[in-house]
Formats: C-alpha cells, sequence, structure tokens
C-alpha cells in the first residue's frame, strides 16, 4: 500500500504550472537573466524541466537521500545546467540561485497547507530547506567542476599557442621560448618539437630563451631533458639567448651544459645552424662574386649568374647577407 503524500512532495508536486510561475518569477526577481545571458524562453523550458524531474523524484516520499538512484536524473540535469551556465558567465551565486529561488515559493505552500500546525509546518519547512541544500550544493560542486575543467582545458591551449616551433631554414627549427619553463610546460614543448622534427626531418633544433625571465636549477634541467630528447631524434640542439645574467647563474649553479652549444642570441644561433647544415652567411656583394666564381661573369645585384632575373619567390634581400650552399 503506498504511503501517504507528505505536505512537502505535495506542494512540489500539486498545482505545478502555478508553482513554476511562482519560481520563475523569483528567479528574474533574483537576477537570473542577469545581462540577458540566458533568454526567457531557455530559462523557462530549464524550470519547467526541472520541476518534472523533481516531481518524479520526490513520488515515493524520498526527500532525504538525493544519491538514491531515483534522484539520478535529478543530478544529471543540474550538471548540465551548471556546465551551461559557466559557458554562459553566471557566477557561482547566480548559478546556486537556480536552486534556492525555490524556497520562497514552496515555504509560502507549505505556510498555505499547514498553517495551522506549527510542529508539523515547522517539520516540513525544515525537511524542505534540506533538500534543496543538498539540491544547491550539488549545483555548486557541479559549477566548480565544470568550470576547473574549461579552466584547465584553457591552459593546455594556451601553453599549446606558446611553445610554437618555426622552421627558420631548410633543416633548422626555432623554438621561442617565452614566460617561464615548468614540467608541464616542458612536457608540451617536447612533444611539440619532437614531432616537428619528424615532420620535416630537420637535423638542428635551436631553443631560444630570450623571454625566459630566469634560469634556475629546475629549468635548467628541463632545457638538459630536452635537448636530450632533441639528440635521441638523432637532430643536434643550439641554446640562444643566453644574457649574462643567467650564463652568470647557470655557473654558479653548477649546472653543466658541456656540449650544448650555446650563444647570446638568435641570429648567432642560426648562423651556427647554417654552417651546420652546410651554408654560408655572405653580404650582397660577396654572394654576386661568389656566383660569377661559379657560373659566369658577375650579374648585376638582382640577377642571376646568367645576368638573367631570379625565379619568382626565390630568396633576395638587396644588399642584405645570403645563405648559400656549400661546395
Amino acid at each position: 500500500m503506498a504511503r501517504e503524500r507528505t505536505a512537502l512532495v505535495s506542494a512540489l508536486t500539486d498545482k505545478q504550472q502555478d508553482f513554476h510561475d511562482e519560481w520563475l518569477a523569483e528567479l528574474k526577481k533574483a537576477g537570473s537573466d542577469l545581462e540577458r545571458r540566458i533568454n526567457d524562453a531557455e530559462l523557462r523550458a530549464q524550470t519547467r524541466e526541472f520541476l518534472q524531474l523533481l516531481s518524479d523524484a520526490v513520488r515515493n516520499n524520498n526527500t532525504s537521500d538525493i544519491n538514491r538512484p531515483e534522484w539520478g536524473a535529478v543530478r544529471t540535469f543540474l550538471d548540465g545546467v551548471s556546465r551551461s551556465r559557466v559557458l554562459q558567465g553566471f557566477e557561482t551565486d547566480q548559478t546556486a540561485t537556480f536552486i534556492f529561488s525555490l524556497k520562497r515559493p514552496l515555504f509560502a505552500r507549505l505556510r498555505d497547507a499547514l498553517g495551522n500546525n506549527a510542529d508539523a509546518l515547522a517539520h516540513e519547512t525544515w525537511e524542505a530547506t534540506e533538500l534543496l541544500d543538498k539540491l544547491g550544493l550539488h549545483t555548486v560542486k557541479a559549477y566548480e567542476r565544470s568550470r576547473e575543467e574549461i579552466i584547465n582545458r584553457q591552459q593546455e591551449e594556451l601553453l599549446e599557442l606558446s611553445t610554437p616551433v618555426i622552421k627558420l631554414w631548410e633543416g633548422v627549427l626555432a623554438l621561442p621560448m617565452i614566460g617561464t619553463l615548468d614540467s608541464a610546460r616542458t612536457q608540451i614543448v617536447m612533444e611539440s618539437l619532437l614531432q616537428k622534427i619528424v615532420e620535416t626531418g630537420a637535423e638542428i633544433a635551436i631553443i631560444d630563451i630570450t623571454g625566459v625571465p630566469t634560469v634556475d636549477t629546475v629549468v635548467a634541467q628541463h632545457l638538459l631533458k630536452t635537448v636530450t630528447a632533441i639528440r635521441l631524434m638523432g637532430a643536434d640542439a643550439i641554446i640562444s639567448g643566453i644574457r649574462p645574467q643567467i650564463a652568470q647563474t647557470i655557473v654558479h649553479l653548477g649546472v653543466d651544459l658541456h656540449g650544448v652549444i650555446t650563444k647570446a642570441n638568435l641570429a648567432d644561433a642560426l648562423a651556427v645552424a647554417l654552417r651546420q647544415t652546410g651554408f654560408s652567411v655572405v653580404r650582397g656583394g660577396r654572394a654576386a662574386a661568389a656566383a660569377a666564381t661559379l657560373g659566369g661573369s658577375a650579374a648585376p645585384d638582382g640577377a642571376g649568374a646568367n645576368g638573367a632575373a631570379p625565379r619568382p619567390g626565390a630568396p633576395h634581400a638587396r644588399g642584405g647577407p645570403r645563405a648559400m650552399a656549400g661546395d
């Protein structure tokens, strides 16, 4: 035989349209449509669905334990609402208001039903308070969990964007580092750089730390791990951006960079990389003379060795340095 419904269950399930309108008015009064982050139709749909799920969950008079299976649909719904509130830019208190704004219309219903019975009114009001507090806490926890997931994902995306691998020349890659180098970022750096080495078949990778504010023992160890990983892939590594302060710090810390090529700036590192890959860097006049020696009379600046114009898209800097392949 079914148990008689409690006053709380009756208040939650009877005349739901009126109850829904009263709750919606409280939500709007509390600012749940603040700055129109959520439109009226969406808010109405969410509140109507929640009341239906709530009615289904309390039909057996179970209002004390929201972890029971019959409350599963309610919990899942609140998880979804919380995540949508994070994406819409709501704060924690505004999200919790979705549940806590139910208190006023619910308490009013209990008072109308039990106004002449103070003991029963106090008991049912306490039951309603506990139920809504539990649902509110679940909503807040779901909101915080969703926000942490989104923040972590955004941090990972920012880390990937902050560690671009650039192709400077045929066989030469560069990785400009900006900001603090920690374990998490080192892992992403190594993965990105090693993948690029595989894709391009690069022989040399330049790690530029000009944008790294300080170098301590931890940062130095991360750099050495990255260099080791590059060498295991069959390439060589050059560290550029070694400022005087960083050089002194590395010496003071006793960090062993033996066997690692280091340069003060990216330009010097690129010059070393070009030499190691068989290129030499010469200025425009010397390049023309070398071209004349190899292919005939000296050509005017901007023309090839036989006097013809350079191929479209061919690299050329008027009067500037050029990289020429060695013999």
